[in-house]
Formats: C-alpha cells, sequence, structure tokens
C-alpha cells in the first residue's frame, strides 16, 4: 500500500504534486465506504477508471453515460462484484437531465455524498478559423453548462445534510493553449472557473469542489498503427514528458479523485490538481 503525499505550491491556483497510491485503495485510508457518488460518463476511459476505483474503495454508485449497452456491461461488472449501484442513460448536454440524475439517486439511495462531473463531448483538433457555431455549442452544452446544472442540482441534497464532494474535470489544453483545441480549452477553462466561485460559495455549507486535469487521451483515440499521423503526434507530445507516457485513468487518475471525494481532503477546495504527469511544465 502506498500513501498519498502531496507538496501543494501554486502562483496561478493551480496544485502540483506526486502520488502513488495502490490500485487497491483500502476504503479505511480514504473514508469512502458506503458514501453515495454520482460518476457521469462512467462507461469508458476517465469515468471507467474512476468507477471502477470506487467500487473496490466500497462507494455506492450512480452511473451515468450515454450508451445503454455501455452501462449494461459496467453494472455486469458492478453486480458480479456486489457492488451497490444504479445506472442511467443520460446525456448531460440535454436540458432536465441533472435534475433528473440527482432525484434518481435520492430515490435509489436516499442521499448524495459526492459528484464526480467527468462527462464531457469532444470534437476533433479543428483550427479556431474552422469552428462552427455547433462545434462551440457541443463543448459548452456537454462541459460548462452541464457540470454547472449538475452541481446546481445535487447541491440541496449536500446542504441539507452539511457535507459534500465535487469533483470537475479541465484540462491542461485549457493552460497552455493548445492548438486546434480552442472550444474544448474554452470549456474546460469555464468549469475551471466555476469550480472556484462554487467552492467560495458553498464552502460555509461542508461542500468541498476541486477540478482535475488529467492527461489521459489514448484510451479515447487509441493508436493501432506506430507509423500513423497519430502515432507521430503522441511521440511529439510526450517527446519532453517528464514521465515520458499518457495517464492510466485507473492507476493514475482514478486515486487522485477517490482522495478529493474523501475526508482526508476536507480542507481542501477550490483547487486545480493537475494529474498529467508533469506535462504542464513544457508549457
Amino acid at each position: 500500500m502506498y500513501f498519498p503525499s502531496f507538496f501543494p505550491y501554486s502562483y496561478t491556483n493551480i496544485i502540483h504534486f506526486s502520488i502513488k497510491m495502490s490500485v487497491s485503495i483500502s476504503s479505511n485510508l480514504i473514508g469512502i465506504h458506503d458514501i453515495i457518488i454520482i460518476v457521469t460518463g462512467g462507461t469508458r476511459g476517465i469515468g471507467l477508471g474512476i468507477v471502477r476505483v470506487l467500487a473496490r474503495a466500497g462507494a455506492k454508485l450512480m452511473i451515468t453515460g450515454r450508451k445503454p449497452a455501455r452501462l449494461e456491461a459496467v453494472s455486469e461488472e458492478l453486480t458480479s462484484q456486489g457492488v451497490a449501484h444504479a445506472t442511467m442513460a443520460a446525456d448531460v448536454g440535454e436540458s432536465g437531465t441533472a435534475a433528473a440524475v440527482s432525484s434518481a439517486t435520492l430515490e435509489a439511495f436516499g442521499k448524495i455524498d459526492g459528484l464526480v462531473a467527468n462527462a464531457q463531448s469532444f470534437r476533433p483538433v479543428t483550427p479556431l478559423a474552422d469552428i462552427t457555431e455547433a462545434d462551440f455549442d457541443l463543448v459548452l452544452e456537454t462541459g460548462p453548462k452541464g457540470t454547472l446544472f449538475l452541481m446546481q442540482a445535487v447541491l440541496p441534497a449536500m446542504r441539507e445534510q452539511g457535507r459534500g464532494r465535487i469533483v470537475t474535470f479541465g484540462s491542461s489544453m485549457g493552460n497552455t493553449g493548445a492548438p486546434g483545441y480552442g472550444p474544448y480549452s474554452a470549456a474546460k477553462e469555464a468549469v475551471r472557473s466555476l469550480t472556484r466561485t462554487a467552492a467560495r460559495e458553498w464552502g460555509q455549507d461542508g461542500i468541498t469542489v476541486n477540478c482535475v486535469c488529467p492527461a489521459s487521451v489514448a484510451h479515447r483515440m487509441p493508436v493501432n498503427d506506430e507509423n500513423s499521423e497519430r502515432a507521430r503526434a503522441f511521440a511529439e507530445m510526450y517527446k519532453d514528458h517528464p514521465l515520458g507516457r499518457d495517464g492510466d485513468p485507473e492507476v493514475d487518475i482514478a486515486p487522485v479523485v477517490a482522495f478529493l471525494l474523501s475526508d482526508a481532503s476536507q480542507y481542501m477546495t477550490g483547487q486545480t490538481f493537475m494529474v498529467d504527469g508533469g506535462g504542464i511544465m513544457r508549457a
């Protein structure tokens, strides 16, 4: 078992830290056994990694996703492990989704302890000059708007119980201004801003709100041919990267999210955690 070690420093409200934690997380260590957590976009990639780690830690989960077949596969996996959970087919970019997810969670479990606002739609790399209104609307609807409405939807339950943990998702691309990612970067920076505002407004209610900026992209856009343009782009991306590799959703990203959902993080709020293997230092 590895215990997390945190060394915060910041000039721009960004925390850089090193963390080592076994994927077989002890629920006693992080204190999330039996708490109720919503995970949006929990059927693949980072979201699925988070679901698996939280399940092993003993959390009870409401998992959302757009694809019923993927939700069924995740549900079968968790059922085989005896994990208390519910699933809901939902698109966070659609009106009314946030309220429906909150209501379904309360109906299934009676309370809401944590929200992992992970879901976010994404457009292919596009130069700013070629971005359409539809491109921009998609990332805004599923990014800052979807995140805000989810936070609003869980607020009454968290406020009533005097405790809540909210984890949002930004991106290092928002910090670096990566070419071709204009709308996505803007949407993720908007999420970070909402995170800070929510942290200031809801702190007195016992609710912490923090943002994770992960570097874990290969799970969404696999590199199948080492001679392909994508393979060359990945090689260039990680050429000067301190750890020299992409992040693993389950091993590298999810344990940090689990920490932020736990009582161990109760005195941390409004912060951005760069879980990117040190990649931000190249900016």
